[in-house]
């Protein structure tokens, strides 16, 4: 079984290729998180919606402090919009991140047709 050897132009494809394909994964599992929190305020709103008094208590660590229904409104409604913004940015960086994947592939699918085509220029001892 001979090793085939390739340019250093390939390489660097390669490298791009690996570095956006762990930059994706990185901005996924940033979304997915960022998407479960934002679910749980909704949920944490909804359920402040249904109270029927005006106190009620948040969990800060592992103890809960008394506030009033209209101050914890605030602050989840802040939360969500900050969480709504970050996941619009992740979003942003995703689809940069899909256009640069698909230019680095297609880069390396040309590459893998010229050393099909010229294969003896392409390798190297």
């Amino acid at each position: 079984m001979s090793e085939i050897k390739i340019t250093p132009e390939a390489q660097q494809i390669l490298i791009a290729l690996q570095t956006f394909q762990q930059q994706m994964q990185t901005v996924l599992i940033q979304k997915e998180s960022l998407t479960l929190q934002n679910v749980e305020i909704e949920k944490a709103l909804e359920e402040l919606e249904k109270a029927t008094t005006e106190d009620v208590y948040k969990a800060v660590g592992p103890i809960l402090i008394k506030s009033t229904k209209k101050d914890l409104e605030i602050e989840l409604g802040e939360k969500k919009e900050t969480l709504d913004l970050r996941l619009k940015s992740l979003q942003k960086q995703e689809e940069r991140l899909k256009e640069r994947l698909k230019e680095s592939q297609e880069k390396f699918e040309e590459f893998l047709k010229k050393t099909q085509e010229k294969p003896e220029k392409i390798r190297t001892e």
